[in-house]
């Protein structure tokens, strides 16, 4: 997974004068249909892989679509970070877990660091997908989507942030809502639930010879 990059000012700007146009959208449409809406997630992969990693462990994918799922009722899982062709096989494990991903072309640098800047593609995406959610699940840390998620609270439609490390996390999130943290959950607090715990190979020879011993 990769880093992503800031998004401009001017980037900013664009895309909020984007997603009041996609509220007028909302308004319109709901006034013709009487269905029920979904509430759907939009996940910064990079920040949220590599703000548990700092911490010393690694998340398991499967438990925490189910966590989406069982707590925020999420049907809808966007998980975005940065393409690379030899990761592809994590990639299809991922979209059998449930993540509809949303990919990003990288960019390797002179150091050797690979970039795929994903902010503006989950600030995007989450605008074209507003007339369709009830509420949205942000998932990051980074203070380049501050913008998205106070917008997504003044117009009632943000569920919560979930913050992956609370270490490492923009100061620009503690202005939202006064700073009350309502709406912040830190996933490191979840580490019990949601670590990702590989299965032991001598345990499983273990069973094995159990069963042959019978």
């Amino acid at each position: 997974m990769n880093m992503p990059e800031a998004i401009s000012g001017a980037d900013s700007h664009v895309i909020i004068k984007a997603m009041s146009e996609a509220s007028h959208m909302q308004n319109n449409s709901s006034k013709q249909s009487n269905a029920p809406l979904a509430n759907y997630a939009f996940i910064d992969g990079q920040n949220l892989y590599s703000g548990v990693l700092a911490l010393g462990w690694k998340l398991d994918f499967t438990q925490f679509r189910q966590y989406l799922r069982d707590t925020y009722n999420i049907s809808k899982a966007f998980l975005f970070i940065g393409y690379m062709e030899e990761q592809q096989e994590l990639y299809d494990q991922l979209e059998y877990q449930g993540y509809t991903l949303v990919f990003k072309p990288t960019i390797t640098y002179k150091d050797g660091l690979t970039k795929g800047n994903v902010d503006a593609d989950l600030v995007l995406n989450a605008m074209i997908e507003y007339a369709d959610y009830k509420k949205a699940v942000i998932v990051t840390g980074d203070g380049d989507f501050y913008c998205l998620i106070d917008y997504l609270r003044q117009q009632n439609k943000l569920a919560q942030v979930l913050i992956p490390n609370e270490r490492l996390y923009s100061t620009l999130f503690e202005q939202i809502d006064a700073g009350s943290r309502k709406y912040f959950t830190f996933i490191n607090r979840l580490r019990k639930d949601l670590e990702y715990k590989p299965r032991s190979r001598n345990r499983n020879k273990k069973t094995s010879n159990t069963h042959k011993s019978r």
